[in-house]
């Protein structure tokens, strides 16, 4: 059963601000994660220093930050790399 996915205001404007390419990447990757989160693709995991924010890879440079609350998964972050220094 895929879980639903949320988005926090900061991940919402941050996605809106990206290009159009790597919006359509992000939201591929986000369809794949809903059908399998342990794709190798995703390269899903925690974010170092945290006990529950975890990131994904859009692409070498994008990641996705989240947590995931019961059945949901809250999107937290969206951009370079850079986010999970503050995920």
């Amino acid at each position: 059963m895929a879980r639903e996915l949320r988005t926090t205001r900061v991940f919402d404007r941050s996605f809106q601000r990206l290009l159009s390419v790597i919006q359509e990447q992000a939201l591929a990757k986000l369809d794949l994660f809903q059908s399998d989160a342990a794709h190798p693709s995703l390269r899903v995991k925690r974010v170092k220093g945290t006990d529950r924010v975890w990131e994904m890879t859009v692409t070498m440079n994008y990641r996705i930050t989240f947590e995931v609350v019961g059945d949901v998964v809250l999107l937290r972050r969206i951009g370079t790399h850079d986010i999970v220094r503050n995920p």
